[in-house]
């Protein structure tokens, strides 16, 4: 699906905004599960003034709950920042190149260490077998030979795949190993990565 370049800007814009709004109405959950409910102002301070230690320390108090929710708010808020680059990223490969949703995503199954299966997933996909046209196909053809030159990968390949990365202020060696393990399977699939 080709856009216009005038609804072009309001839909990339919706693409990367439209996650980061669930960061507005965020409540922290103080230590429950994912199904646990969130704990307003209100249920907070009546835990917390209820407990003698915390109430005496002055851990009921609403700037205490602002604290946890500004900390949560925060990490919250990256995560979305990063969903909506995804599908930014996601946007306007589809449209420059007229592919469907489908076609940009990309994954593979893989056994885990302790034996059980996953499915992992990248952020965007370019095939050369998606593309119908002409001259899309033939920049692709291109650009993959000149970027497997460049990072010296010498098999072929028919297409790649992009993990979007953004934001991350420290070194994450989970993050990093993950891609790693990434990596070989997409490799393997005939696909470089570039992130």
């Amino acid at each position: 699906m080709m856009v216009n370049a005038n609804g072009a800007d309001a839909r990339y814009r919706e693409l990367l905004l439209e996650p980061i709004r669930v960061c507005a109405n965020y409540k922290p959950a103080f230590g429950g599960g994912r199904n646990d409910e969130e704990v307003t102002l209100d249920t907070f301070r009546q835990l917390f003034s209820s407990d003698p230690l915390y109430s005496w320390l002055g851990l009921d108090s609403p700037l205490m709950y602002a604290a946890h929710k500004a900390a949560g708010g925060m990490t919250s808020i990256y995560r979305q920042i990063g969903i909506g680059c995804e599908r930014l990223v996601r946007g306007v490969i589809q449209d420059t190149l007229g592919l469907d949703e489908e076609e940009v995503r990309w994954g593979y199954d893989s056994v885990r260490s302790d034996g059980r299966a996953q499915r992992l997933t990248l952020d965007a996909r370019i095939d050369a077998d998606h593309l119908v046209d002409e001259d899309a196909a033939l920049r692709l053809s291109s650009w993959l030979t000149r970027s497997s030159q460049y990072v010296n990968q010498h098999r072929d390949t028919t297409g790649a795949v992009f993990e979007v990365r953004q934001g991350y202020k420290s070194a994450d060696a989970k993050r990093q190993n993950a891609d790693l393990r990434f990596g070989l399977g997409f490799v393997d699939k005939g696909y470089p990565e570039f992130d």
